[in-house]
């Protein structure tokens, strides 16, 4: 059984380096959902959605870069923890966007000081 979740990180073009580390981090450390306590591995990776050749919509390319993912097992909060601990050349661009499973919209999480917080939706959490 799966349980999947869509993740996209905004950043500025700066921090390729970052979320680069962020996937591999997924790749090989990332704490994993429902496979017991202290259980880490392969939850998925992230890919670049934004560049040269990117077919967004409008007569320009777009100015940030953008990377995607859909997860599964990841454990949420380590996600959201591991994305705060990473030294970012621009955390004020950082935008971390995660949609779980069986959820119909992404909660947003930015950066405040040397805080991550979620900053929509608010009030709309599940109770």
């Amino acid at each position: 059984m799966s349980h999947v979740a869509n993740v996209m990180v905004s950043v500025d073009s700066d921090d390729r380096s970052g979320v680069e580390e962020l996937s591999r981090w997924l790749q090989t450390a990332a704490p994993r959902r429902g496979f017991g306590p202290g259980a880490v591995g392969w939850v998925g990776s992230l890919e670049e959605t934004t560049g040269g050749n990117t077919h967004w919509g409008g007569g320009k390319y777009p100015e940030c870069d953008v990377y995607a993912g859909a997860l599964n097992h990841a454990d949420l909060a380590g996600l959201v923890a591991q994305v705060e601990r990473i030294s970012w050349e621009h955390p004020e661009s950082v935008q971390l966007f995660v949609m779980d499973q069986n959820q119909a919209y992404f909660r947003v999480w930015m950066f405040h000081g040397a805080e991550l917080r979620q900053i929509v939706p608010e009030g709309r959490e599940e109770g």
